[in-house]
């Protein structure tokens, strides 16, 4: 019986290197989540900034240029307004700090996305990026200082 008491070992030792190595991805998937949050010590000093986007919204595109921050929505007060009926009145906003441009949810109903993922907090911002709020898609096209 020696064989299968060893079996057992190398089983239970696998399962627990297998749990090691998982939590290992679960942490570096974390902090890959996460890559461009900076401290506002990071940031340096303060830049005003122009954006360029192209709005895909319902078989239409426009183009925006502006100077943030402005506010993307369905009611009278967005400074971006849309027709999507996904889109909250006061759905995300577009800010910037210190040459860097943020995009923030405004409390949504539907969310918003950058790339893909939920902002949760103001995240930055650059050129090729893409925002998805409701059924309406943002592309970044130009990030630059005024």
């Amino acid at each position: 019986m020696p064989a299968a008491a060893s079996s057992a070992e190398f089983a239970s030792a696998m399962r627990i290197g297998s749990l090691e190595i998982t939590g290992a991805l679960a942490l570096v998937a974390l902090f890959a989540a996460r890559p461009r949050v900076r401290a506002a010590t990071e940031i340096g000093r303060m830049v005003p900034m122009d954006v360029a986007l192209e709005i895909f919204e319902r078989g239409r595109n426009r183009v925006h240029q502006g100077r943030p921050p402005f506010e993307f929505g369905r009611g009278a007060e967005a400074d971006v307004r849309m027709a999507d009926p996904e889109v909250s009145r006061r759905h995300a906003r577009l800010e910037s700090r210190d040459g860097v441009v943020y995009v923030a949810d405004l409390a949504s109903s539907n969310g918003t996305f950058l790339n893909g993922r939920r902002v949760t907090e103001a995240i930055e911002v650059r050129e090729g990026d893409a925002i998805d709020i409701g059924t309406t898609r943002i592309v970044v096209t130009a990030v630059r200082p005024a």
